[in-house]
């Protein structure tokens, strides 16, 4: 198939709970419908279903308040193979310039399957090396990155065989990168071990790092209504905090490079960029 045919495939993956996966997916999906792209969201935690139900709040706040909001057609997946998965995501994509998919937070075959096909491969990381583990060992006297983990190894293999079919099957390369989410004031040595370790792995498998969303009570508080920090006209009045949560999140959408679509609608674009 045509890559002009094929929504760019944005998976956001990360084994551990509480790294703000969900809280990020939903922030970048209405980013993106904001810059006039047509998306798609797909969760794929039957369980907890929290994109799939911040993105029901959102059409619920559509219709109670009698607006209308950019925001992404959206999906939950409860089958039970990978051909039942497939067919959901050429449903549901059809038409869309992206589709995000948000995974459970541990160890699910069909997280790993969209994983291994992403475009975007969003890991996000809390600033701490339990989370670091996730894709690294290090050593406890030293603090160097001793091996890959499991995680690591399943991508670096998923982006190995992704390259050797991208000119043959005409595919784009994956990008992986690693998202900061929930950054806290670390004492400086240990901020430099950290920065050094995920540096040195970086090195070693080739993802990015990039700076995500800080810890902050507005993003649990937007959930009920389904809104996002660039909905500024239905907020009410923004706190500074506030202010500089949407500047983080803008930076966040200019770091993962994602292409855009010709088609744009400029009053939209400039919602997030004010």
């Amino acid at each position: 198939m045509s890559l002009t045919n094929t929504p760019h495939r944005i998976v956001f993956a990360n084994e551990k709970g509480g790294t703000g996966k969900s809280t990020t997916a939903v922030h970048i999906a209405i980013a993106l419908a904001y810059q006039g792209a047509k998306v798609a969201a797909l969760d794929l935690d039957p369980r907890q279903r929290t994109l799939h139900r911040y993105l029901e709040n959102r059409a619920e706040t559509e219709r109670r308040r009698a607006i209308t909001l950019p925001t992404a057609r959206f999906g939950v997946f409860v089958g039970t193979t990978v051909e039942e998965l497939d067919a959901q995501i050429a449903e549901l994509s059809q038409g869309a310039d992206f589709i995000v998919f948000d995974t459970p937070g541990r160890d699910d075959p069909f997280a790993r399957e969209v994983a291994a096909e992403a475009d975007t491969l969003v890991t996000p990381l809390n600033d701490s090396f339990v989370d670091f583990d996730l894709i690294g060992q290090v050593d406890a006297e030293t603090f160097k990155v001793r091996r890959l983990s499991f995680y690591a190894e399943l991508i670096w293999e998923a982006r190995k065989k992704r390259a050797m079919t991208t000119i043959t099957e005409r595919r784009r390369e994956m990008d992986w990168v690693v998202v900061r989410n929930r950054t806290q004031h670390m004492e400086a040595r240990n901020q430099k071990r950290l920065d050094q370790a995920l540096t040195e792995l970086s090195k070693r498998v080739g993802f990015r790092v990039s700076s995500g969303l800080s810890e902050r009570v507005i993003y649990r508080e937007l959930f009920p209504s389904g809104l996002t920090l660039l909905d500024k006209g239905q907020l009410g009045e923004l706190g500074t905090s506030h202010l500089v949560a949407r500047q983080e999140l803008r930076a966040l959408v200019a770091s993962l490079g994602l292409p855009m679509p010709a088609r744009r609608e400029p009053e939209l674009a400039l919602a997030t960029s004010a």
